[in-house]
Order: C-alpha cells, then sequence, then structure tokens
C-alpha cells in the first residue's frame, strides 16, 4: 500500500490534542506512521511537501516533519503533466498546494490522505479521479481488520 499524506495530515500529531477530533485523527496517524516504519505501508512523499515542510517557522516542528517524511521511498518531482493535472484540480475548488498535492499523487500512491474536510469533499466530486482521497482515521479505519 503506498500512502501520500498531505502536510495538514503530517501535521496532526502536533496540534494541539484537546479536541477528541483532533486527537483521535493523531493517533490514526502515528499508527499509519508505526506502519511505514514497519515496512507494512510505503509512504510517498513529493518536492511540494518537502517545500512546505521547508516553510515551517516553528523549527523542532519541521525537525520532526522533516523525519517523518524522510520515511518516504519516493518522491515525486513536479513536472509539466503535474503541473497541468493541478490546474485542472484547481477548476474544481481546490487549493493550489492541494491540488499538487493531489496531482503527485494520484498515479503514484493508493491513497492520499489529509485532515482538510473541503479538500476531500471537492475531490470526491472529480470525475475520473486516480486515487481515493480520504481523512486517515476513516481510512484506517476501513483498511485495518
Amino acid at each position: 500500500m503506498k500512502i501520500y499524506m498531505d502536510n495538514c495530515c503530517l501535521n496532526r500529531p502536533f496540534d494541539n490534542q484537546a479536541n477528541l477530533r483532533v486527537h483521535l485523527e493523531a493517533e490514526a496517524i502515528k499508527t499509519i506512521i508505526t506502519l511505514i516504519e514497519q515496512q507494512e505501508w510505503q509512504l510517498v512523499s513529493s518536492k511540494i511537501l518537502k517545500f512546505e515542510i521547508s516553510k515551517i517557522a516553528d523549527e523542532s516542528r519541521k525537525k520532526e516533519l522533516m523525519v517523518m517524511e524522510s520515511l518516504a521511498s519516493e518522491i515525486i518531482q513536479l513536472n509539466p503533466l503535474i503541473a497541468t493535472r493541478a490546474n485542472e484540480f484547481e477548476r474544481f475548488g481546490i487549493q493550489s498546494f492541494d491540488a499538487l498535492h493531489l496531482a503527485c499523487s494520484e498515479n503514484n500512491a493508493d491513497v492520499l490522505l489529509t485532515v482538510d474536510d473541503k479538500f476531500i469533499k471537492k475531490a470526491q466530486c472529480i470525475n475520473k479521479l486516480n486515487i481515493t482521497v480520504c481523512n486517515p482515521l476513516v481510512w484506517l479505519n476501513e483498511v485495518l481488520p
């Protein structure tokens, strides 16, 4: 199983855990990361994700995210085909970075995980999308026995 996690997904374990939803999503992400470390699944990353992580002001958070992202077995490079596909996704109302994540992951991963409900809803409206876009908690509940 090849998994692509966007920036907001990777950041969830470092968000305020007082909210129950945030806490449960964070635990799901930690479980997924553990299974990636155990080589049950593969993490796929991209140059755009690396760029977003590099722009995080909190140095300790940035360092933790870089460690998680370094587990990736594959780094998707941006190219004209990905840029064109991202532009198509933007026409569906998807924000530019989310559109790039979607375009990078579409033919390179089995699932794109995000905690952004608006992104998930908009992605689910795209016909002929070659990837599942899902919340990590929902997805984990579906794939684990």
